[in-house]
């Protein structure tokens, strides 16, 4: 008989195979300081179907387990007891396993325990721990115990995300900061002509052919051929007025936005006010004293202008111009040498202090001068650390903000040479350090949503014009303060990247629009199945003029090859990234799909 669908269920586990049972909701469900034994089983064991085991305790890991719900897998979650997110993913339908270590055991029972060639009753394992080594080490021991296991990673490292597949072989391995970084840019720079996508293990950009640097890998539609673009063009007339698809975005400096810190910034800065002061006295000084002099001493003015200007700056005076001078005229020369000598010794210290200054601030990563226009980051975290990247890319004054002098972002913003001023980012002096009274746009980053809503209100006051944008992770929180307090945009990492790890782990296919004009392109990757149609095809048979065009192919565990010999043969188990039209693409899904699917 089979049992009923199972719903909220909470295990712990521990070190021995002592169970007791507690009815869902009760308070022993949910232990402050769970014992080394096992406290509580569950009435209702793991699922009896294939269910994606999910492992994580974040905010990302809730974000998940409810996209997986609410499209009706089964989910076991292992999440640490201690995690504050326990009691709300024990309450989304998910079998919970409260446990603080992962082992093989615990994979096993939680659906990992393929035996005699047979498949785990597991479909899949999300790994979602903030900690590269411990996803690693998991991912190790469930492809030991399962070489067939999907196996989806969220990585903070990209390099070692990169080397994963050398590793595990066929797995996906997803970087939220990646996902998330352009959402936040796009919010900062009111641009939503670019489309960020991941496809083909590469990340790529979508948009106008002036925007993305070369060389494009191909022209998606040509928008200055007629009043209606046409998509997948075969050639064009003007690239320039094309919509392509590349890996990166260009250095275009928008002067009417941003004010480029270069050297001509760097010689302000040294040339500060006081240093502008202190020329300034010596310059009336010399004027003075040059009419003076050409009067008194009944002397030419370039002469005058010669002696003067060397007697203020201690160069010395002849000592027979003034020898038959009257004795104020002596007094009033040695009163000007005097404070010619003071002021050549104050302009020395201003200068080597600015000089020093500058100097420490591109070591340490100081604000120099007065900047403009420019964005002010607050949090350099994993995704402030690569918004700078972004930023930086496309040219854009930015500085950061960072209470921690260790933080990732702070590195990247050295590498960078981009200021950072270290301090609470919801302090107003720290806020006018960076200059936000003058700033177009403020990033707020941080890890805590009432910091960063702390921070916005500040802005507010300093600069009621700069274009806010909040990461906060309480979606009822962030609706509330957008409607009543007008704080700007608010966006939540986790609701940007669960998407596409639920879609991972679920082994749907997942798609990106690409608007051009009225029309719209889809970018996706599509798996040919053992005998379909598609099997046995040249892969330049795939194309069609306006209506798909293959982009990069992939055989096996072999890596996707973005120069494909469109002559090959397709085999079962291949996948192909593809850019097409809704008809195009619907075509190739029929063809790739097996008869009795």
């Amino acid at each position: 008989m089979r049992r009923p669908r199972w719903g909220k269920s909470v295990t712990f586990f521990g070190t021995s195979g002592a169970s007791t049972e507690s009815p869902p909701g009760s308070e022993e469900a949910v232990p402050t300081e769970p014992s080394t034994t096992a406290r509580i089983q569950a009435a209702a064991g793991p699922p009896d179907g294939r269910a994606v085991i999910v492992c994580g305790s974040d905010r990302t890991m809730l974000r998940v387990v409810t996209e997986l719900v609410s499209s009706g897998e089964q989910v076991v979650a292992i999440v640490n007891p201690a995690s504050r997110h326990f009691d709300r993913i024990s309450e989304l339908g998910a079998h919970v396993m409260g446990v603080r270590v992962i082992s093989e055991s615990l994979l096993r029972r939680a659906g990992i325990d393929a035996k005699d060639g047979q498949p785990s009753t597991a479909r899949a394992l999300v790994l979602l721990d903030t900690d590269d080594v411990h996803n690693v080490h998991t991912a190790l021991t469930a492809r030991d115990m399962d070489p067939g296991l999907r196996i989806i990673v969220q990585m903070v490292n990209p390099r070692l995300g990169k080397q994963l597949h050398s590793l595990l072989g066929d797995c996906v391995v997803i970087s939220g900061p990646s996902l998330a970084a352009p959402a936040f840019v796009a919010d900062a720079l009111e641009d939503d002509e670019l489309t960020w996508l991941e496809i083909g293990d590469r990340r790529l950009v979508a948009g106008q052919a002036e925007l993305i640097r070369e060389p494009h890998l191909t022209v998606l539609a040509d928008t200055t051929s007629s009043a209606t673009p046409e998509l997948l063009p075969m050639s064009s007339a003007d690239p320039s007025g094309d919509i392509v698809l590349g890996t990166g975005i260009r250095t275009v400096w928008r002067t009417r936005d941003v004010r480029r810190a270069g050297w001509l910034m760097a010689l302000s800065d040294v040339l500060d006010r006081r240093v502008r002061r202190i020329a300034a006295v010596m310059v009336g000084l010399v004027l003075i004293g040059t009419v003076l002099t050409h009067f008194i001493a009944k002397i030419d003015w370039l002469r005058a202008l010669y002696l003067v200007a060397g007697a203020v700056t201690s160069a010395g005076i002849e000592d027979d111009t003034f020898s038959n001078a009257a004795p104020w005229a002596k007094v009033a020369a040695v009163i000007v040498q005097l404070t010619g000598i003071v002021l050549v010794a104050l302009l020395t210290a201003v200068i080597v202090d600015s000089l020093i200054g500058a100097r420490l601030s591109r070591v340490i990563g100081g604000v120099r001068g007065r900047p403009r226009n420019h964005v002010v980051v607050c949090g350099l975290g994993t995704v402030g650390a690569r918004v700078l990247e972004i930023l930086s890319e496309r040219g854009v004054a930015v500085v950061g903000v960072e209470h921690d002098e260790d933080a990732p972002g702070v590195q990247t913003a050295h590498r960078l040479r981009i200021p950072v001023v270290i301090g609470d980012s919801s302090n107003e002096e720290t806020l006018r350090s960076a200059g936000v009274q003058r700033a177009q746009s403020v990033l707020a980053l941080t890890d805590g949503d009432i910091t960063n809503l702390e921070s916005a209100m500040v802005v507010r006051d300093l600069n009621p014009d700069a274009r806010i944008t909040m990461r906060m992770f309480d979606h009822d929180l962030a609706q509330r303060v957008e409607r009543r307090l007008g704080l700007g945009h608010s966006r939540s990492v986790s609701m940007l990247v669960a998407p596409a790890i639920a879609a991972a782990a679920a082994n749907r296919r997942s798609q990106v629009t690409v608007p051009a004009g009225r029309r719209v392109l889809l970018l996706t990757e599509v798996a040919v199945e053992p005998s379909s149609v598609a099997v046995g095809l040249r892969l330049g048979e795939l194309d069609e003029a306006g209506g798909l065009r293959v982009l990069a192919h992939k055989h096996g565990a072999d890596p996707w090859d973005w120069t494909p010999a469109y002559d090959g043969l397709l085999q079962g188990g291949d996948r192909i990234a593809v850019a097409g039209t809704r008809s195009g693409l619907a075509r190739l899904l029929l063809a790739t799909r097996a008869p009795n699917a």
